[in-house]
Formats: structure tokens, C-alpha cells, sequence
């Protein structure tokens, strides 16, 4: 197991500022619901999402937003010229605009937000109904909010529209996340202890609710092949589901405090988990075994002393697509992008009361969240992938841990595509 402590003798670089996004400051703000609790971005890279407290959530074309950020100052080799949408509507007609703002009024405070797009060969699970009200296209995008009552809310990203509305959970709805396949299977985290489980091709049809947590959860992330689900809350778990049986794999013992966010690494050989304990875990989920500890405090607080210390408490974990990048936010004020192969912040940025973050599709910006409502956006450290990286990738995406280590191969070179050597 490697440590790595942000107090480290690495150099590091601020992290260059792009551009914010601020709502209006009126009297009510400063009161409780004002918080951007999620911020999220559409797979194919067209639009940008994040909750802007009180009910609101605003979608926006994310070249417009490049263009905006670059006319004003920010990084003139991003932004690059809008495209045309070419969108199909629920109803299967075919839709050609330029693609719109929209500010959505959910109807109550917004906790998570998750983008969802369809694959039409990805059919529904439930094969005993042959009619459906939605027949979701290939072009379709949909985005998911989870509310403060326990609702969820199915939009149309493209005409701001309400398509379904989904009751079940019974407390606040703090997480959504679709499955990577395209099969619009969506998972909902709630207070309510629960994980449930949603086939939007079969008109929003909750298919099973995941039980083990026993305290709130807070977040939850899909392997890129959609076979695992990785879940977070408040315990020092880590829980991995298996989602074609709904059975829950094992849980992840290594954190002292309450877990509160997850991703997985986009070739799906790591899973990086953030804590209250002032740590990220990197893991081989296959295995169980932690490869990586990133710490935000020196010295690290003990297991007797679970809560570490309050202003660096990590609120938020994301993992570049590239692979090589770790983001994290934390109570400390700042931003640190990390490099799993240096282990060490590779660059920081200052962010006051933040409280969550995601990559851009293309993995050139970070946007983080804040209990104000507003975002801020940075560019990620630029760096060029290794020939050995990029094979790396390309080969965990099918394989396990376990099927490397079974081929006959020399001991550096495994340890490599195990990522025991970075």
C-alpha cells in the first residue's frame, strides 16, 4: 500500500481558473437550500448540469459556457464551435435545433443530479410488456434530479420538458447515477437507507431496492461495463453490489469515518473513495485490496481519532477520464488534483465552502460546487499519457485482476497492469 500526504516534498502548481457561474444574492439565499450539492456533465459533452439551490436546476450548452469563460479571459484553447443537436423526442419524432438553456424549477430542493442517455439495442429488463409510453431514441438525453421529498424527476434535456415522476423513496434522494451501458437503468441513493433501482425503458418501473446500509447513503457510482455498483454512506464501508444479480460482492474495510463519495476509474480497475477521515482510498475493488492513500492532513489522524480534524474533512472525489488524474475537495479550501503516478497533488486551487466535483466529458475541466450555489472551473493539469498507459487502459477494460495475474507473464509487467507500480 503506497501513502501520500499532502504535505509532500512534490512540487505543486495552482491550478489555472477558468470561469464561474454565480445566480443572483438576494435576502432568502442566505438561508438554508442555496447549496449546489451535485454538478454534472452529459456524456457526449453537450450540456452542463448543476443544482443552484432553491428548486432550480439550470441546464446549459457546454460549448456556450467555453465560449463565455474564453471571451471573458479564461482558456482560448478549450472552447470550440457549437454544434447542431440532432435529438429525437420520447414520442420518436425527430428533432434538428441549436441546443437550448433552460432553468427547471424541480418543485423542491436538489440533491442529485445524473445525466442518461439510450442505446436502442439495450432493451428493457421487464420483457413481459410490449407497450411503452416513452421509446427513448438513440439521440435521446435524459437528466435525473433527486429531491428533498424523496421524489425523482425525469427531464428532457433538450426541451426542459417533465417526462416521469418517480415515488418511492421516502426521504431525501442524495444521489443518481445511470449505468454506463446506455440501458437507462438508473440507481437512486437515499437517506431512507436504501439503494433502488429504476428501468426508465420501462417507463420508470422500479425493479429492486438494494438493503444493507444502515444509516443514510450518500453516493453511488457504476463500473464502466455497469456491473458493479460501488456505494457510499454514512459508515466507514465501502459496499460493492453485483447489478445483474442485485446481490451485494463485499464491503471495503479501510476508511475511519463516514464515506461520502465514489468513482471508478474509467478503465474500471480502481475505485477511489472519499472520506470524513481526511482521506481518499484508491483500490482494486477486484481484490478488495487498497493500492493508494491520499491524505489531506499531516499527520494523518489515527483510527482512535476517526473524525481527523474538521477543515479537512473530503467532501467530493473524481477520477479523470484519462485514468492518471484524481480530483478531490475538501473543507480546507482548496482543489487538489492528484497524479496516481506521482502520488502527490500535482496541482491546487483555492475554493471556499465546496462541496462537489465532476470532470468534463473530455476530462479538460473540473467544475466544483458550492453551498453559495455557484460553480467554478479549472483546467486539469495537461499532461501526455504513456504508450504503457493507454495499453494499461485498453486491457483492464476487459480483464480482472485476477485474469491478469493468471497469465504468464514476468512479475514487473504484472505488477504494472495490477497497478501495484503506477
Amino acid at each position: 500500500m503506497l501513502t501520500c500526504n499532502s504535505k509532500s516534498t512534490y512540487p505543486q502548481t495552482k491550478a489555472k481558473f477558468i470561469g464561474n457561474l454565480q445566480v443572483p444574492v438576494a435576502p432568502f439565499d442566505q438561508k438554508s437550500g442555496r447549496e449546489s450539492w451535485t454538478v454534472a456533465f452529459a456524456p457526449d459533452g453537450s450540456y452542463f448540469a448543476w443544482s443552484q439551490g432553491h428548486r432550480t436546476v439550470r441546464l446549459i450548452p457546454w460549448m456556450k459556457c467555453l465560449k463565455n469563460f474564453s471571451s471573458h479571459g479564461g482558456d482560448d484553447t478549450i472552447a470550440s464551435s457549437s454544434r447542431r443537436l440532432s435529438c429525437q423526442n420520447s414520442d420518436g419524432s425527430q428533432v434538428f435545433s441549436e441546443p437550448q438553456e433552460h432553468a427547471i424549477d424541480c418543485g423542491d430542493i436538489v440533491w442529485g443530479l445524473g445525466f442518461g442517455s439510450s442505446v436502442p439495442d439495450k432493451q428493457s429488463r421487464c420483457v413481459n410488456i410490449e407497450w411503452h409510453r416513452f421509446k427513448f431514441g438513440e439521440d435521446q438525453l435524459l437528466l435525473a434530479t433527486g429531491l428533498n421529498n424523496g421524489r425523482i424527476k425525469i427531464w428532457d434535456v433538450y426541451t426542459g420538458k417533465l417526462l416521469l415522476n418517480l415515488m418511492d423513496h421516502i426521504d431525501i434522494v442524495r444521489d443518481l447515477t445511470f449505468a454506463p451501458d446506455g440501458s437507462l437503468m438508473l440507481v437512486s441513493a437515499s437517506r431512507d437507507k436504501t439503494l433502488r433501482v429504476w428501468d426508465l425503458k420501462d417507463d420508470g418501473n422500479m425493479v429492486k431496492v438494494l438493503r444493507g446500509h444502515q444509516n443514510w447513503v450518500y453516493c453511488s457510482a457504476f463500473s464502466p461495463d455497469s456491473s458493479i455498483l460501488c456505494s457510499v454512506g454514512a459508515g466507514k464501508a465501502v459496499f460493492l453490489w453485483n447489478m445483474d444479480k442485485y446481490k451485494l460482492i463485499q464491503k471495503l474495510e479501510g476508511h475511519h469515518n463516514d464515506v461520502v463519495s465514489c468513482d471508478f476509474s474509467p478503465d474500471g480497475a480502481l475505485l477511489a473513495t472519499a472520506s470524513y477521515d481526511t482521506r481518499v482510498i484508491v483500490w482494486d475493488h477486484h481484490k478488495g485490496t487498497i493500492l493508494l492513500e491520499l491524505g489531506h492532513l499531516f499527520p494523518p489522524p489515527s483510527p482512535i481519532f476517526a473524525g481527523g480534524s474538521n477543515d479537512r474533512w473530503v467532501r467530493s472525489v473524481s477520477f479523470r477520464p484519462d485514468g492518471r488524474h484524481i480530483a478531490s475537495i475538501t473543507d480546507d479550501r482548496l482543489v487538489r488534483f492528484w497524479s496516481i503516478e506521482e502520488r502527490a497533488p500535482q496541482a491546487i486551487a483555492s475554493l471556499a465552502n465546496g462541496l462537489c466535483c465532476a470532470f468534463s466529458a473530455e476530462g479538460s475541466v473540473l467544475a466544483a460546487g458550492t453551498r453559495d450555489g455557484s460553480v467554478h472551473f479549472w483546467g486539469s493539469p495537461r499532461s501526455i499519457a504513456s504508450l504503457q498507459h493507454v495499453c494499461r487502459m485498453a486491457l483492464r477494460r476487459v480483464m480482472t485482476t485476477q485474469q491478469v495475474e493468471s497469465l504468464n507473464i514476468p512479475m514487473p509487467l504484472r505488477d504494472y497492469l495490477t497497478y501495484r507500480v503506477m
